[in-house]
């Protein structure tokens, strides 16, 4: 499975899939998102044992972007994703395996703005280029067959022209038993959604989290009968949502100082991975508001 999209785990009980409910209690791999773009792939290509460079669509199941080259490049992409992909292709390491980070900036500065959240380092960054790692991909016969897991460890540490950036994260201990064995109880009141329908009312919930309007029971209600669903599920949507929450809130990190406008953060938020999924931990009120609103998502097109 290639890491090309991460659900909040709130979303993810909406066809009736609880596994957020068991991925909450479990330990896993935490990982901070940081808040990049483009997203990165780079590597070697195991279908012709040469290094490449790429973003999510290497991935792509048609027109499959795959650079091997600077021609390469510049056939494939333009503006500013090529330039970007120009110096990955010159600065990243040479690697016999497969990963996938986020693009924070080029080096000769402290303070980096590349979507929403804007990150202040120590000092300087001397580097030609900051990477933000997160996934590796197992050895497949082709990428598109490849399968994503959580980059623990960095398998090489700074290079002179390239900066890595992996915060270290960690929480403080809160018994969440009994909230979650609750939800467990309120799921069996409810009649879940089709795929189809849930599709339309995650965009009318974005659509609210975009311009502000409280996800209250009222609105719910609404969202309820606009659809013909029953609202118990988005009742239950939101207790799953409040879990998130509160586990975001216990959750802190070593990364660079982070902020949205002047307001201090803790970045974009988290990623967890455990046998029962993985899911992001993230503040939709504040960063995915100012992202629909700000950040490179409401401008951005498919590369």
């Amino acid at each position: 499975m290639k890491n090309t999209h991460l659900q909040h785990p709130e979303d993810s009980i909406l066809t009736g899939d609880l596994s957020a409910l068991d991925w909450f209690l479990s330990d896993g791999i935490t990982s901070v998102k940081i808040d990049g773009a483009p997203a990165i792939v780079w590597g070697t290509d195991p279908q012709t044992g040469t290094f490449f460079v790429g973003t999510k669509s290497v991935f792509n199941k048609v027109k499959i972007k795959i650079n091997h080259s600077h021609e390469e490049i510049d056939a494939n992409h333009q503006g500013e994703v090529a330039d970007i992909l120009h110096s990955c292709f010159d600065y990243l390491p040479r690697t016999n395996r497969i990963i996938q980070g986020d693009f924070i900036g080029f080096g000769g500065d402290d303070t980096y703005c590349p979507n929403t959240v804007t990150y202040i380092f120590d000092e300087i960054i001397h580097q030609d280029i900051i990477i933000a790692p997160h996934t590796i991909y197992s050895e497949c016969d082709d990428l598109r067959n490849a399968e994503s897991s959580p980059l623990q460890y960095l398998p090489w540490s700074d290079t002179k022209t390239c900066k890595f950036v992996q915060p270290k994260c960690w929480a403080i201990d809160e018994d969440f038993d009994e909230i979650v064995a609750f939800a467990k109880q309120m799921s069996c009141m409810c009649e879940f959604m089709t795929p189809k329908q849930s599709a339309r009312v995650q965009r009318q919930l974005n659509a609210c989290i975009r311009e502000g309007i409280d996800i209250d029971d009222l609105t719910q209600d609404a969202i309820a009968y606009d659809n013909d669903i029953d609202v118990n599920v988005l009742r239950l949507w939101s207790l799953v949502k409040s879990i998130k929450d509160d586990m975001l809130f216990m959750i802190r990190n070593n990364g660079p100082e982070a902020y949205i406008g002047e307001s201090r953060c803790q970045g974009e938020g988290y990623v967890k991975s455990n046998m029962f999924g993985t899911f992001k931990f993230v503040n939709r009120e504040v960063f995915s508001m100012t992202n629909f609103n700000q950040g490179k998502m409401s401008t951005r097109g498919t590369v």
